[in-house]
């Protein structure tokens, strides 16, 4: 696990400087010292922070291995991380230090061990006997680069090979070299007069461990004598070898080559080949060999008791199939059945029923590791169906361009999404259990409910159940469906504003106690939907469109026309209605043939058959304006209780009531300050050329240019740097003009100062840091909420902080949250009796703030975080009583006012990579943590906080990286995590029966320690490679020793300690009859070394 130095705070001191900072403002409070009555009880001690778990498929992953026996799969990527998975719900992820790729795994079977080899030429040891597995030993290789490794089952002698075509041996147990060394030279004829190339395998014979086959690069292929220390025979092939797999009764061998063939050898006969298979190429006439084919670039050769041996392999596809996906041939007898894959290959193992490779190997199912996923293959049902996977390694099926998270949501929740998300499985699957089941689930120590949401560039949003650290897909909705899609590129409108991806997914608005979810795509469009248990058919899709400007006095077209300014606010008007059927807007244009009127999407026009699950309520759409195209949508939220919905983006802000399908606000930025404007700004006419996208990435608040388009609605970012330009005087008019809407909040509370009592308002934060807040008088519910307007106003309070609005929310009295108004989910789609009508007329929204009836002095507190301050108001006094600066020199990328003990505090990620965290009311800093440098725009796009101290990011284009700030989390977390080891019996070998027991035909074992042992072999010479003791010894195990398998992990930790000592004690008595005999070896060596040496050795 990794540590954090996790500055503590002096809760006090700092919490007299908070208030320090803000002494004038509380000295002018109204309600005397009331704020002091709110009893904090979040400390320092409360806060640390650890990664918890990372869900997802392996980013670029590079290598593939198998544990027959515990049943657990190790996965290597090219960044040096190690995934293993056990049974569902049991994953681990481990990282190398050097970050090299991972080019070969090789698991200690049945040992709770696993070796990897690196890229750098590295060999490390890693102990799986502990919940989060360590490295015990590493091996660093200094003059030769590692290309291929083989452990023999039960063997602790590992066989190296390298690029110089050497193969070197390694007792795993101690991680040293052995002095035996089989030199290229020495295993290929003397007549050859070329290197053979690197080492591409190693196996040794599955009846007789003391021959081993070496495979070299060009094509030649070596069975060696591991006791005469010599060569038995030589095959060599014009073609070069990429693997090699032996038939379980060592008397036949199958290579793989570079020109799509496949050659059989038998072992006596090395002169030729025995059989040369082209799985793919056409067979010519007149006995031609057939066309060559692309490279095979792995065999395996499986037998069953029962009929025909199994040969796998990938690649060999003809040349002349251009296009045609990546393919696994499976070969059984005279049938060749091939399986088309949806990326690349990478590697595949097939599992067999033994683990001895001299039995036969009866396989039952390929696992297939592809760029992109991972697939299992049923070889034991007709076709090759594959296996249903239970592991979320789909979070990427389409890139993730958004998230967000939701912990302690409610209980009904999880079962609701998961009904509605059953009926989209697939069929055709595997009826067989998954096969990959080591492993044993850790404690649950968390019982709340949590959900992840993740928006997709193809507009699909996924609900993942993400409860007690696993992750688990309940529902996808693919938001695409109500858009006509365009056949082709040439057929697409010329109304787009992105290049591609025009549905993708950029702002989630969800309200998880009515179920009402809103999304905003980056074709300026907006989606509410409703949750429904029944399917229904919707005849006209109901659809708004919006044009929203950013002028405030008459625009004035290339004609000289007068355009009519916005209506003015609050008149209930209905300056949009529904748009019919027909879609006349989408061909509008002003009359010098620019774009005008026209949404970026066109919503379908025939009847939409919707599932159970969420359902459209309403599609809103910006448009162009006289040949500009609609700006991004930076902002968005939505409220069930007063059937609003609202969104801004660097033109203005827009309020829908979409109970009424009616828009109620439609305002330039400017416009809302009325006559208060701070900044003295010109009207400016929109821009007639169009606007280059930015794709997924997000809009800032200045002009859009080519060369800077990408970049956070909040910031000016260029070329990654994260480096902030903005000035703080109001230097750019246009810049100024270009304001945008970064936070909105509805909540029930006091909208001016001289109120007496709170009142439905939206507050609207904007990118230059001013708060705004709009009063919302909402007519009675039921019929009349139907029937009468919603009428809304500026308040005309401004509030203003440093640093773009991220974040506003309310305190009560107590401190405590006052979450915005909601309406109970119930089913809209069944018809009700006229008791539930009657009901449903009288049913008041849910609304846990402060009723009419309270005294003045039942004040609230505002909290708004921008991304340089946080502030906490009075209510209804406006009066600051707490500040905090949180940067000076960087900026938040995300705050979160999230409960945590009881309690609640505001958390921020800085794009330093600072994590923190401050308490509330007062903003003492109670947690300051440099945790991660934020290195691309996808960690900016979706890192969140949420409740009981959880938070996740994107941590790479296909993983979820979960982390805790959590005291409490942490300590439960190594009860939390699942066991990858199991004590399982190694299955016995196989019988050798009578007559082959009389003769000896069976299997024939080998004193490896006798012919590797130093005794045998001496010492390999300590320049070749650097032994590094890991730090996952037994102080790894020590971390395991506590919780519910304490015991086991003492009893275990006494075994390996006592194991230790052994070790010691046999290590210092092999030193000193090593010093003893040592004279007599050196003469020894010198006359072996100038007795064998060759002319050219010399």
């Amino acid at each position: 696990m990794r540590k954090f130095n996790i500055r503590k705070v002096l809760d006090g001191l700092t919490a007299v400087s908070a208030v320090a900072s803000a002494s004038s403002a509380a000295q002018q409070q109204q309600a005397g010292n009331r704020e002091t009555e709110i009893q904090e009880t979040l400390q320092s001690e409360h806060f640390q922070l650890c990664k918890t778990v990372r869900h997802g498929f392996p980013y670029q992953p590079s290598a593939l291995a198998f544990d027959p026996v515990q049943k657990i799969l190790a996965i290597g990527t090219q960044s040096g991380a190690l995934r293993l998975f056990g049974r569902p719900g049991v994953e681990c992820y481990c990282q190398h230090d050097s970050g090299a790729a991972v080019i070969q795994l090789q698991f200690l079977i049945n040992e709770g061990a696993l070796v990897s080899a690196l890229a750098d030429d590295t060999l490390h040891l890693w102990n799986l006997r502990q919940k989060r597995p360590a490295i015990l030993h590493s091996l660093k290789f200094n003059r030769e680069r590692i290309t291929f490794c083989h452990l023999p089952f039960q063997s602790k002698w590992l066989y190296v090979g390298t690029e110089r075509g050497n193969i070197h041996i390694v007792n795993v147990e101690s991680f040293t070299l052995s002095g035996y060394v089989i030199m290229w030279n020495k295993a290929i004829e003397l007549s050859s007069k070329s290197h053979p190339g690197p080492v591409v395998h190693i196996s040794d014979n599955p009846m007789d461990e003391g021959k081993l086959l070496i495979g070299f690069e060009s094509g030649t292929v070596v069975l060696w004598d591991l006791k005469s220390k010599k060569a038995d025979y030589r095959y060599t092939h014009d073609e070069a070898i990429h693997s090699v797999a032996w038939h379980h009764e060592g008397k036949q061998f199958i290579c793989s080559h570079s020109d799509g063939t496949l050659t059989i050898w038998n072992v006596k006969s090395p002169t030729k080949p025995f059989q040369t298979i082209t799985p793919h190429g056409k067979q010519l006439k007149d006995g031609k060999k057939p066309e060559p084919c692309k490279p095979i670039l792995k065999v395996e050769y499986k037998t069953t008791r029962a009929g025909e041996p199994f040969i796998i392999l990938s690649g060999g596809l003809s040349y002349d199939t251009v296009g045609r996906r990546p393919c696994l041939t499976v070969m059984h007898g005279k049938s060749t059945a091939v399986l088309e894959m949806d990326y690349s290959i990478v590697d595949f193992l097939t599992l067999c029923e033994t683990p001895y490779p001299n039995d036969f190997q009866e396989p039952y199912a390929v696992v297939v590791l592809l760029e992109k996923d991972l697939v299992l293959i049923d070889l034991a049902q007709n076709g090759y169906p594959i296996f249903e996977n239970p592991y979320p390694l789909t979070i990427h099926e389409s890139p993730v361009t958004c998230c967000e998270y939701f912990a302690d949501c409610p209980v009904d929740l999880i079962p609701a999404l998961y009904s509605v998300g059953a009926r989209q499985k697939r069929q055709g699957y595997s009826k067989k259990e998954w096969p990959i089941s080591g492993g044993n689930w850790g404690l649950i120590t968390q019982s709340y409910p949590e959900i992840i949401i993740t928006g997709h560039a193809d507009g699909s949003i996924k609900f993942w159940d993400a409860s007690a650290i696993t992750l688990q897909v309940l529902y996808k909705l693919k938001t695409a469906k109500v858009f006509e899609k365009s056949r082709n590129k040439d057929d697409r409108p010329n109304t787009d504003i992105v290049d591609e991806d025009p549905y993708a997914i950029q702002i989630i608005s969800w309200c998880p106690e009515s179920r009402m979810l809103c999304i905003a795509g980056v074709s300026a469009h907006v989606i509410i939907y409703r949750f429904s248990k029944q399917e229904v058919t919707t005849e006209v899709i109901p659809m708004l469109e919006v044009r929203l400007l950013y002028e405030i006095n008459y625009i004035e077209t290339p004609d000289g026309e007068q355009v009519p300014p916005v209506p003015t606010p609050g008149t209930g008007s209905n300056p949009q209605s529904i748009v019919p059927q027909s879609h006349p807007s989408t061909s509008s244009s002003s009359s010098d043939g620019l774009r005008d009127n026209v949404p970026c999407l066109k919503v379908k026009n025939s009847p939409l058959k919707q599932s159970p699950g969420y359902q459209i309520e309403l599609v809103i759409q910006l448009v162009w304006v006289s040949g500009e195209p609609p700006q991004q949508i930076t902002s968005l939220a939505v409220n069930s209780a007063y059937g609003l919905v609202v969104f801004g983006n660097c033109n203005g802000i827009a309020m829908v009531d979409y109970l009424q399908k009616t828009v109620l606000l439609n305002l330039g930025t400017i416009e809302l300050y009325g006559s208060n404007d701070p900044y003295r700004r010109e009207p400016r006419s929109p821009r007639k050329t169009r606007q280059p996208s930015g794709g997924l990435c997000d809009i800032n608040e200045g002009t859009v240019v080519p060369e800077d388009r990408c970049k956070s609605p909040t910031s000016d970012v260029k070329d990654n740097s994260f480096s902030r330009s903005r000035s703080s005087s109001v230097t750019s008019i246009d810049k100024e003009s270009r304001e945008a809407i970064s936070a909105l909040h509805f909540c029930e509370t006091f909208t001016r100062k001289a109120d007496t009592s709170p009142s439905p308002c939206l507050w609207v934060g904007t990118t230059l840091g001013t708060v705004l807040v709009i009063v919302l008088n909402l007519p009675p519910g039921g019929e009349q909420r139907l029937l009468q307007p919603v009428i809304v106003s500026p308040s005309g309070t401004i509030l203003r902080l440093k640093g773009a609005i991220l974040r506003m929310a309310f305190l009560d009295t107590t401190g405590s949250l006052v979450p915005p108004a909601h309406e109970p989910w119930r089913e809209q789609n069944v018809s009700e009796d006229k008791d539930e009508k009657e009901k449903a007329k009288k049913r008041r929204p849910v609304s846990v703030s402060p009723s009419s009836s309270q005294e003045i002095s039942e004040n609230q507190y505002a909290v708004i975080c921008s991304e340089k301050q946080a502030k906490v108001i009075s209510l209804p006094s406006q009066n600051c009583i707490y500040k905090q600066n949180i940067t000076e020199t960087s900026f938040v990328l995300r705050g979160d006012i999230v409960s945590l003990s009881n309690s609640i505090c505001l958390a921020c990620f800085c794009a330093n990579g600072h994590i923190m965290t401050f308490s509330l009311p007062s903003l003492r800093p109670l947690l300051d943590v440099y945790y991660l440098p934020l290195t691309n725009m996808r960690i900016a796009r979706t890192f969140c906080f949420t409740n009981n101290g959880q938070a996740l990011y994107l941590v790479s284009p296909t993983e979820i990286q979960r982390l805790t700030y959590s005291q409490e989390t942490c300590e439960n977390l190594q009860e939390m995590l699942g066991e990858l080891f199991t004590p399982v019996e190694t299955p016995e070998a196989p019988n050798r029966g009578f007559f082959k027991g009389l003769f000896g035909g069976g299997a024939q074992s080998l004193d490896r320690e006798e012919l590797f042992g130093e005794s045998a072999s001496g010492k390999a010479s300590r320049s070749l490679a650097q032994h590094i003791p890991g730090p996952g010894g037994i102080e790894g195990v020590k971390g395991a020793a506590s919780g519910v398998v304490g015991e086991l992990a003492r009893a275990r930790l006494a075994l390996d300690e006592r194991g230790q000592k052994l070790g010691e004690l046999e290590e210092k008595t092999a030193a000193m009859l090593y010093s003893a005999d040592s004279f007599s070896k050196h003469a020894h060596e010198m006359m072996l070394k100038y007795k064998d040496k060759k002319w050219y050795q010399f």
